[in-house]
């Protein structure tokens, strides 16, 4: 049997006792355990941190790091607060790194699957699956992108993390998208397994936002990374096959365009740029004739 690679896991923390709980039962369920595994907590002013300390004494590869409180609660501060817990183990030897949500939960199979996946192809760069998360509209991935790796569980081959310079400080978010279409920039695949899911027990992107502004700050995360105009059409008329259909579709596209009328400064280069406006469209030209037809046959959903 080959041996699995081997991994550490990050999770920056932040006022997440209601269910960092059921992530940490599930990481330290799985039958192929992280290296180590920091926990960041990232200014929490809840329990978050005595319920990580608790289990610090059991799992000595548990190892909760303390951050400052913090006012603003953003995606770069997730980011400093991820980097905060690299530094801890970026001199360590391991083959991948994985940051992952302090709200999801999944079954002990889980990261045996994913690396088992990486040493199946050593071509692969970023990997995760498919997610649920309550009340959320299917994804079906015979239109959306199987290239696409959820932020909220991400395992990056550690040369792949290497090679694209880590996550993006990005206050408005998008950090996920970046570095997923940085990683296919460098010539690496990126993959969601559609065979396997994990659980999200918070609607996504509705932590600081509410379901309606969170399609707004999608809108500006498009725009954050160059969407092409035409790709964002089809985007939002996609958008109103779900509820609530127009008001989320409205939404979606007022992120969008309000980005390009104040002239929003984009935090990614502008070669980053054309290569995501490029897959787009040879996207857009493969679903409109048909051939995108057949590629994976399960739902997620966000």
């Amino acid at each position: 049997m080959t041996n699995l690679p081997s991994y550490i896991l990050i999770t920056p923390a932040r006022n997440e006792a209601q269910g960092i709980e059921l992530t940490i039962r599930s990481v330290i369920s799985q039958t192929a355990r992280p290296r180590t595994w920091i926990i960041v907590n990232d200014g929490s002013t809840d329990e978050t941190a005595d319920i990580v300390r608790q289990y610090t004494v059991e799992y000595p590869w548990i190892e909760l790091l303390q951050m400052p409180e913090r006012t603003e609660r953003d995606f770069a501060g997730k980011v400093l607060a991820f980097n905060a817990g690299y530094e801890r183990i970026k001199n360590l030897t391991y083959d991948a790194v994985g940051s992952l949500d302090a709200d999801i939960s999944f079954e002990p199979e889980y990261f045996n699957f994913l690396l088992k996946k990486l040493s199946e192809d050593q071509r692969l760069g970023l990997v995760g699956t498919r997610f649920s998360d309550p009340g959320s509209a299917s994804y079906d991935y015979r239109i959306v992108s199987i290239e696409h790796v959820s932020g909220a569980c991400q395992l990056f081959r550690r040369q792949c993390f290497e090679d694209i310079g880590g996550y993006v400080p990005v206050k408005g978010g998008g950090i996920d998208r970046i570095a997923n279409i940085a990683a296919r920039l460098k010539g690496w695949k990126t993959r969601t397994f559609t065979e396997k899911c994990f659980l999200h027990h918070r609607p996504m992107g509705t932590a600081q936002n509410g379901r309606i502004g969170a399609r707004f700050k999608d809108g500006v995360k498009d725009y954050a990374v160059g969407t092409h105009p035409v790709w964002m059409l089809f985007r939002v008329l996609y958008q109103m096959r779900h509820a609530p259909y127009i008001i989320a579709a409205a939404a979606l596209a007022s992120g969008y365009l309000w980005s390009y009328i104040v002239g929003r400064e984009r935090p990614v280069s502008r070669e980053l740029v054309e290569f995501n406006r490029q897959e787009q469209m040879r996207r857009l030209k493969q679903i409109l004739t048909g051939r995108m037809l057949g590629v994976g046959s399960h739902d997620s959903h966000e």
